[in-house]
């Protein structure tokens, strides 16, 4: 007998895609790789896995080129069983806190180690591998198993419990390529669209489709095009603009050369019972056995053997209206339990006016408007006696109900009930019936709401991260309320609108406003400009606000009676359409959360439904955790605004007034350029002023460092030439005044470069100088045979010793020649290790021959910002001094 050889080795898994990249070791790199593994993965149909991904490559690449300084690479690669990311550094010998039985737990607030504390919570499989030169971070997340589509039929009808249709029932054929682009379109997608075959052939299915954007539940319309099999509702934007609700049946199928395309059916959404797959019945045992047993075949627990949907929205849609049929009920509804089951929340209905209550809640404990039905099983013969008894049904014209909880090992998890038209209709028997259904399917429920919260609450996570890293990116104010209002539309809301505080006692200010449809911005905005702004209240949370809501609606009747002839006025210019659009914008749920910040409420962030649509509890939390971030990023846009707005005021009052004074037989120009960001006062400053007739001061200087000691000096050295010069002091005393009025600063002292000179036109045509030069780059004399020369000698610079012995220099300036005065921000301009210098300077000076003084200094300025790519670093002044040619009488 032959002995049978087991391969006990592991099999590889097959990699079907990589993708490689490698992060310099600065902070934006962290959001760089973010969208690198975001685009990857969703680009391999990978979407349900993107947001884990994201927080732990956010992690793992952020102690790489923050915490260890290093560039990253990380490495995606794709295999039969999920996706494998790897975060590699150069900084091997780095520890790697592990958690043993001789070790303490490291603490989730610590920055070392979260990264693999995640790893640990989150990934299938995690290692560290380490090599000579390299440490590797990898973590393996496992893409979930789909079940494939089954086949199966109902039972015969009778003729009035066959789903209701149009009289010509229309199924759109689309077709999609590979590429996600539409291949076939027939005529009755036409006519449920209104676009020709030529007008969509060719481009995308998500131009066309209006998928579900919740944070962290559904499938991406990507993906769903990808599966062997996808049935369920979405949105198709017609023709007009208008979102036709539709359901639809995918299938995958490949031609006879292999290529891969999608086939879609898709009716009214109204219609789902023409395409909707019915559900498994029991096996042919069972339903043999119940048979023999003479128990009567339930619907409802035909249902309950089926496998449940994959996602919860589905489940509890098919639980009302399995609910409703095994009652013979007129309507059907379904609520889930808030996590400390103080609420119910409304999560499915059938049959009832609007399906458009979705999220709304009811208290289940005392108060008005509460649920008193629901902790156990209630049967109300007539509402009309009872009023308020059930919330959801207020208005609707139904008589009788019959409502059961889903509990789960005691804990109430949802209510389920049944309603019907005529009173009377339901016994303590059918409570019975629903209540065996509702244990049946409660434990199914509170599986499928828990997997929901935690994708939700994953993709979350990645929203806040990405949401923190785009607000801490910019500190302009208007870029900031921008970011805020993209981030909620239309992830969080349909539209939103920011309020801005300037201080306590100002009136909020509607600074933004967006819309998910661009076209009723302006109609929103106009509708809340004419609402009283939201109380500025500092508590925490969000608050209903109604006032946008009934201004649309008395605004539309308004229009409505105009339109009809019922009303006085004259009609609208902007017309019905208009009022009654931005009616319907505005008509659901408003919500305020307060922009806090350092204990002030500095503006309010307002997030909108549409009509009659509510927000989920889990949606309002993320908008306050958002609006948190949003208040301290608007904050320092604010301040940094503020201090910019400071630094430039000062920085002007350091300068002279303009216009500078006209000096006869004289040409003047000055340039003057602040580096930085702006909210730096610059040490750079210039001055010309007259002394006396005939005689004219001028300055050009240089004060080490910036801010506000450098601005001190600046203020000085300015006010003090001017007062000295003024008071009769030649220029080496004048120097030697503030000199020693800089020494008496103390520490607050900084020295200074100055070039100081006096400037006395002649009758002749030319022009008298006398300078000193102390510290200072050396002014250039251009004469009109194109030589140029320094003009002064150097001499000490001020704010560094005692007593000093200045002199100064007289120069003679003919008709035509230029003296050219600049501070170091010129000379020293750097491209790599090249410098400009003083010979660059008298370079580009000696091409200036026969230039008027303006001319001269914007060759000057030109040749400085052309020498190097990147912007200056520092502050530069100009000044250039010019006698004309020729001098009129």
């Amino acid at each position: 007998m032959g002995e049978q050889i087991t391969d006990t080795r592991m099999r590889r898994p097959v990699i079907t895609a990589r993708a490689t990249a490698t992060f310099d070791p600065v902070g934006r790199s962290v959001a760089t790789a973010r969208a690198f593994v975001r685009d990857t993965l969703q680009g391999w149909g990978c979407a349900d896995i993107v947001d884990d991904a994201v927080v732990l490559t956010s992690e793992l690449v952020t102690n790489a080129v923050v915490h260890a300084g290093t560039a990253a690479d990380v490495l995606c690669l794709r295999n039969d069983g999920g996706v494998r990311i790897s975060v590699a550094d150069r900084y091997p010998e780095r520890e790697i806190p592990l958690q043993n039985a001789g070790q303490v737990v490291v603490h989730p607030d610590r920055e070392g180690g979260r990264g693999l504390l995640l790893c640990g919570a989150l990934a299938a499989r995690w290692g560290v591998e380490y090599t000579a030169a390299q440490k590797h971070v990898w973590f393996q997340l496992d893409l979930p198993e789909r079940p494939a589509g089954t086949r199966s039929a109902g039972p015969a009808l009778p003729v009035d419990a066959l789903p209701v249709a149009d009289t010509r029932v229309r199924v759109a054929v689309v077709q999609i390529d590979r590429g996600g682009c539409i291949s076939f379109w027939n005529e009755d997608a036409q006519d449920l669209f209104a676009y020709d075959r030529e007008q969509v052939i060719g481009k995308p299915l998500t131009d066309f489709a209006a998928w579900p954007h919740t944070p962290g539940t559904g499938t991406g319309i990507a993906e769903a095009l990808q599966l062997s099999r996808w049935e369920g509702s979405y949105g198709m934007r017609g023709a007009d603009g208008r979102v036709v609700p539709v359901y639809a049946s995918h299938l995958r199928v490949r031609d006879a050369d292999g290529e891969a395309s999608t086939v879609c059916l898709l009716v009214r959404d109204h219609e789902r019972a023409i395409l909707q797959s019915p559900q498994r019945t029991p096996a042919p045992d069972t339903a043999q056995a119940a048979r023999s047993e003479g128990r009567p075949s339930d619907p409802f627990e035909v249902f309950i053997g089926s496998p449940a949907p994959d996602d919860l929205d589905g489940l509890l849609q098919r639980t009302v209206e399995r609910a409703r049929d095994m009652l013979d009920g007129d309507a059907a509804y379904l609520l889930l339990a808030t996590d400390d089951e103080t609420e119910l929340e409304v999560r499915a209905s059938t049959g009832l006016p609007s399906a458009r209550q979705r999220f709304a809640r009811v208290p289940v404990e005392a108060g008005s408007g509460r649920y008193g039905s629901a902790r156990m099983p209630a049967v109300h013969e007539d509402l009309t006696a009872v009023p308020g008894a059930v919330p959801l049904l207020s208005g609707t014209g139904m008589r009788s109900v019959v409502t059961v909880p889903l509990k789960v090992e005691g804990r109430l998890t949802g209510s389920l009930g049944v309603a019907a038209e005529g009173p009377g209709r339901y016994t303590n028997e059918e409570a019975l019936r629903l209540q065996f259904a509702a244990d049946r399917i409660a434990l199914a429920v509170e599986r499928a709401r828990l997997t929901e919260l935690e994708k939700l609450r994953r993709g979350s996570l990645s929203f806040l991260v990405e949401a923190s890293d785009l607000l801490a990116g910019t500190l302009d104010r208007d870029q900031t309320l921008a970011l805020m209002a993209q981030m909620t539309v239309p992830t969080l809301a349909t539209w939103c609108a920011v309020y801005t505080v300037a201080d306590q006692a100002s009136e909020p200010e509607l600074s933004y406003v967006l819309h998910e449809d661009e076209d009723r911005i302006d109609g929103l905005k106009t509708l809340l400009m004419k609402v009283d702004p939201p109380e500025p209240v500092p508590t925490p949370g969000a608050r209903v606000w109604t006032a946008p809501g009934d201004a649309a609606h008395d605004a539309a009747l308004r229009t409505s009676m105009r339109s009809l002839g019922l009303g006085n006025a004259a009609r609208p210019s902007s017309g019905p359409g208009a009022t009654l659009a931005t009616a319907s914008a505005v008509g659901g749920e408003t919500v305020v959360l307060p922009l806090v910040a350092r204990n002030r409420v500095i503006g309010m962030l307002t997030l909108g439904k549409p009509t009659e649509e509510h927000f989920r509890q889990e949606i309002l939390e993320l908008a306050e955790d958002l609006s948190r971030r949003a208040a301290l990023a608007l904050d320092n846009a604010r301040l940094y605004s503020e201090r910019t707005a400071i630094s430039q005021s000062l920085q002007r009052s350091l300068l002279p007034p303009e216009p500078l004074p006209d000096i006869a037989g004289v040409e003047i120009e000055v340039i003057y350029r602040a580096a930085g960001e702006g909210n730096e006062v610059g040490g750079d400053f210039y001055d010309l002023f007259p002394i006396r007739d005939g005689a004219y001061g001028f300055a050009i200087g240089d004060v080490c460092g910036t801010g506000p000691e450098a601005a001190a000096v600046t203020g000085l050295a300015r006010h003090a030439l001017r007062l000295l010069a003024r008071e009769g002091f030649g220029g080496p005393a004048v120097l030697e005044r503030l000199n020693a009025a800089i020494l008496d600063e103390g520490a607050r002292s900084r020295f200074l470069t100055l070039l100081y000179g006096e400037l006395w036109p002649q009758d002749d045509g030319s022009a008298v100088l006398k300078v000193v030069c102390a510290g200072h780059p050396l002014p250039l004399r251009l004469r009109q045979d194109g030589t140029v020369e320094p003009a002064a000698e150097p001499q000490p610079l001020l704010g560094v010793m005692d007593d000093l012995e200045l002199y100064e220099q007289t120069v003679t300036l003919d008709p035509g020649d230029v003296l050219l005065c600049v501070t170091d921000g010129v000379t020293e301009r750097r491209e790599g290790t090249r410098m400009l210098g003083d010979d660059g300077l008298t370079d580009v000076l000696t091409t200036c021959t026969g230039l008027t003084a303006g001319a001269v200094a914007a060759r000057v300025l030109r040749a400085v910002e052309r020498f190097a790519a990147e912007p200056a670093s520092d502050d530069m002044a100009i000044l250039a001094m010019r006698v004309p040619e020729f001098q009129t009488s």
